[in-house]
């Protein structure tokens, strides 16, 4: 299979990512077909913050990995920043997932042997090119994050709700098009999950693209829109009232 070139969209476009009849399937051996998605349209726009739900086996963690370009479909189209990354090869992908798109996990996926501003830096060293300035950003973020004291501290000797927020300024190092969280709360308390919540919130207000997976409908309120996957297929999208998102104190 032949690569294509990514070029980054030079027009200002409404959408920062877009899927259409997005499929995937699973070849399990011995002829068995596992379809996890099979068939799913959605449009996000640029600035949305939009949650997914659903039941084990929905196909939730597919979407997520096909828009984190941690995989190719099978069929449909995944057009990210206006083009149309569905069929690059491993090499590309991975370009792209440096370059374009930020990581949240459950799990903060830090390094335990780096201290907070090196966890931040991680993502730099997988581009060709530094940043300009980047170590100046990366203490930025720490800051934004509410980090910038913590600067030296190990993973170990951070709360989990800390490493949460690492995770979240790394996320934001490579300037991407698109957040993806994965169950960006479900490791942490409530009042822990709620001040993450109140800061990916900020983030969005400040016109970062968030698409987040949650099983907790509280978290999903949050959100501007929340779509429910079933059985590989979109079974429900929503908008959220104005009024149904808790005002910053």
């Amino acid at each position: 299979m032949n690569e294509q070139a990514f070029v980054p969209a030079t027009a200002v476009k409404p959408l920062a990512a877009q899927v259409v009849d997005l499929q995937k399937v699973y070849f399990m051996g011995n002829d068995v077909r596992v379809p996890a998605l099979r068939g799913v349209s959605i449009d996000f726009a640029r600035g949305d913050f939009v949650a997914i739900m659903g039941a084990s086996g929905s196909g939730k963690s597919t979407l997520l990995n096909l828009l984190g370009c941690l995989d190719r479909p099978t069929s449909g189209r995944y057009i990210l920043a206006g083009n149309d990354v569905s069929r690059l090869g491993d090499k590309a992908l991975s370009r792209i997932r440096s370059r374009y798109i930020g990581f949240i996990f459950q799990s903060y996926n830090l390094i335990s042997q780096l201290n907070v501003l090196q966890n931040i830096e991680l993502p730099l060293s997988y581009l060709r090119s530094e940043l300009p300035r980047a170590r100046e950003r990366c203490v930025r973020l720490a800051r934004l994050v509410g980090l910038g004291d913590r600067l030296d501290h190990r993973p170990t000797e951070l709360s989990g709700g800390q490493q949460q927020r690492v995770a979240i300024a790394r996320a934001l190092v490579n300037n991407p098009n698109v957040i993806l969280a994965d169950e960006p709360t479900g490791n942490l308390d409530t009042s822990t999950g709620e001040e993450i919540m109140e800061l990916l919130v900020k983030l969005n207000e400040m016109g970062r693209t968030i698409i987040m997976v949650t099983h907790e409908p509280d978290i999903a309120a949050r959100a501007h829109r929340t779509i429910v996957l079933r059985d590989g297929l979109v079974e429900s999208m929503h908008s959220h009232p104005p009024e149904s998102v808790p005002a910053e104190p």
